[in-house]
């Protein structure tokens, strides 16, 4: 799969299927990899472009703290080297908050707009929570940082369900993150503490769907509440049962939101 130059840094991205253009940002600990389950279904009528952040999976590692708008340059950079003038663009957490920056600055490359369990502005209970990650992180220990960020990720009904799953997890954690992938992670959370635009995105005009999840205790629903309120004409649902991951909790309702929306936003539906 290809890379680009972007900024100075090489950004690696992937490309798949063919059709209107969806393109997906990762939260703040995944990558292109997070979503190979989803290739299908995404790429059944779309081509799908995923792309890794700087500090993140197969891109260039940072050597100096940044914030979100320099991500969403690296967003702007991979379009324009695909020749994409419009795009569907989906934003998962951190991801989502990259995709608001990018909404702001780059309106003109949206067809429509999707954010998942994210946030406009960073509260002083998140930024604690950031930095309790980040404590964890900087002992480069795959079993703590698992054992302090796990449990603020998935519902407690899918924890308990899915224990094994998780356990093989953390094993994984062990495993595949080394000393480099602990320092770039500390720089992405440290480029998300600042953010606050919520006087902002009612600039945002494209057609926005927000999804909440109903036991997301990183990004409450209160969160998702505030854009929709501020972006007009957007519209929000909602996913029961889950937690901050909703896409691994409830993946067909997350897909089928995402999907649902983006064929039917800009339809006229009489009931006669």
């Amino acid at each position: 799969m290809p890379s680009t130059r972007i900024n100075g840094f090489d950004i690696y991205y992937e490309v798949y299927g063919k059709g209107e253009t969806i393109v997906i940002l990762n939260g703040i600990m995944m990558s292109t990899s997070s979503w190979s389950s989803f290739i299908d279904v995404f790429t059944r009528n779309n081509r799908l472009v995923l792309i890794d952040f700087l500090d993140q999976g197969k891109s260039q590692k940072s050597n100096k703290p940044y914030d979100q708008k320099l991500q969403s340059d690296i967003v702007k950079g991979v379009i324009d080297e695909l020749g994409l003038e419009k795009i569907h663009l989906v934003g998962v957490s951190y991801g989502g908050e990259v995709a608001l920056n990018f909404a702001l600055r780059y309106q003109e490359n949206l067809s429509s707009l999707i954010l998942a369990n994210t946030t406009s502005y960073t509260t002083q209970l998140l930024k604690d929570v950031g930095k309790c990650w980040n404590y964890a992180a900087e002992n480069h220990d795959g079993r703590a940082f698992f054992k302090a960020t796990m449990p603020f990720i998935y519902s407690v009904e899918f924890y308990e369900e899915n224990i094994e799953w998780l356990k093989k997890r953390e094993d994984l954690f062990v495993t595949i993150f080394d000393d480099a992938w602990y320092d770039a992670y500390i720089r992405l959370v440290d480029s998300a503490e600042n953010l606050d635009i919520r006087e902002e995105i009612e600039k945002i005009k494209v057609p926005t769907l927000i999804i909440s999840a109903e036991y997301d205790i990183t990004t409450p629903p209160r969160y998702q509440q505030i854009i929709h309120e501020k972006i007009p004409d957007s519209k929000w649902v909602m996913i029961k049962g889950s937690g901050h991951a909703s896409m691994y909790e409830k993946p067909q309702e997350f897909a089928s939101n995402i999907l649902g929306f983006i064929n039917t936003y800009d339809e006229e539906i009489k009931i006669v």
